[in-house]
């Protein structure tokens, strides 16, 4: 019985020990069988992670970058042992790039970015953690987890490697020639890699293609004046001195506005705004691209986008939208900002669009601009109650 008790606790004690020593090699085999690979595509990429000298061997199976690196190794290391033109050397090389191809073919045909796995290093990442605002870092390497460098706010460490640990973070990101993406995941570890301090980040499927940093709006309660173009020439630096039809901006943006109006909307029709943020006149050019027409108060709210602003009017609402935002809204906003700076020093990446031109009504007659010496200052903020008017005042018949 005692023999029995020993031989067993031997066998647990040498299965343990083998644990140990091929942890590294059985989660390599396990990993490739959980997606999809061959049993002989494995025991290539193992035997490529060996010789090649490759840190993160997991990195194999989805990098291209990682599999160019660890073929160059092996053609570098045979060149200086005078073994490149074996049979032996040749023909691994030619399995190699096989399996090379595969993977590339497998990049090229997936539309756009389904898995942060794909992500390649030196990808700039911004970084959302919340309740301590935007940082920035980059991939170190990439394989069964990301490795990135410990985030820095403008150059400084000010959140330590321990302090990430198990918090949840919200990632935002410019593919090279791709588009913008944002995921969340959790930070699973934290160390050292390569003599840098690191954290590293779960793998996911969940990503999302950023939206526009000019998508970001905030709600607000601001009395506006509402005018139609009828212009065939269009002065943008015209003020308008005639009383405008009343209406409310229920949000507000760089780019446009939700207008709430008394009276039924119409889609495409080209109208100005014009209103007070603090001390500043703005005025908005665009086109009213949706309505939503309430017929028991026959109220409409207009999905407005600015097709025309001056740059100083541009920075006002930004600024205002800005310090409007909650802190969370602030960090995103931040993040996407970084993002399209990223995208902007990036060669490859898409043109926007050219402004649409803002073409005048079919039908009606232009008018003479009002001459500068007849201008005088601008429409005082409507009063609260003016938001009661609204149904009182129809625009269907100018419209």
């Amino acid at each position: 019985m005692l023999v029995a008790l020993i031989v067993t606790a031997a066998v647990f004690l040498i299965a343990g020990r083998l644990i140990i020593v091929f942890k590294e090699k059985i989660k390599f085999f396990s990993t490739g069988s959980d997606n999809g690979f061959k049993f002989s595509e494995i025991s290539l990429l193992w035997k490529l992670a060996r010789m090649g000298d490759i840190e993160e061997p997991l990195a194999l199976y989805v990098s291209v970058p990682t599999l160019n690196k660890a073929i160059s190794n092996v053609i570098t290391d045979s060149r200086r042992k005078g073994i490149e033109n074996t049979d032996r050397i040749q023909n691994f090389l030619s399995k190699l790039y096989k399996f090379r191809t595969k993977l590339n073919l497998e990049h090229q045909d997936k539309k756009g970015l389904d898995s942060t796995k794909y992500l390649d290093k030196g990808q700039r990442l911004r970084i959302i953690y919340p309740g301590h605002g935007v940082f920035t870092s980059e991939i170190l390497n990439n394989g069964y987890e990301m490795v990135i460098r410990l985030p820095v706010q403008k150059g400084v460490i000010k959140v330590p490697s321990e302090d990430w640990l198990n918090h949840q973070i919200s990632v935002y990101l410019w593919r090279k020639g791709d588009a913008s993406y944002v995921f969340d995941t959790r930070v699973t570890n934290a160390g050292i890699f390569n003599g840098q301090s690191v954290i590293y980040l779960a793998q996911t499927n969940e990503l999302l293609r950023a939206q526009k940093r000019r998508s970001v709006r905030c709600e607000c309660n601001l009395n506006a004046s509402m005018y139609f173009i009828k212009s065939e020439v269009i002065d943008f630096n015209l003020v308008e001195t005639e009383p405008g039809y009343k209406v409310i901006l229920e949000d507000v943006s760089e780019d446009g506005a939700m207008i709430r109006v008394g009276g039924k909307g119409v889609v495409n029709a080209q109208i100005k705004i014009q209103f007070m943020l603090g001390e500043t006149l703005i005025l908005m050019y665009g086109i009213v691209r949706a309505v939503e027409y309430n017929p028991q108060i026959n109220q409409s709210r207009l999905h407005f986008e600015s097709i025309h602003i001056e740059e100083d009017m541009k920075n006002a609402i930004l600024s205002f939208v800005y310090n409007v935002l909650p802190q969370d809204k602030k960090d995103v906003f931040d993040a996407l900002s970084a993002t399209e700076q990223d995208m902007a020093e990036d060669e490859t990446a898409p043109k926007e669009d050219e402004p649409e031109e803002l073409l005048p009504l079919d039908g009606v007659p232009p008018e003479a601009p009002i001459k500068t010496e007849e201008l005088f200052s601008a429409p005082k903020a409507l009063k609260k109650e003016d938001l009661d008017d609204l149904a009182a005042i129809d625009v269907s018949d100018e419209l």
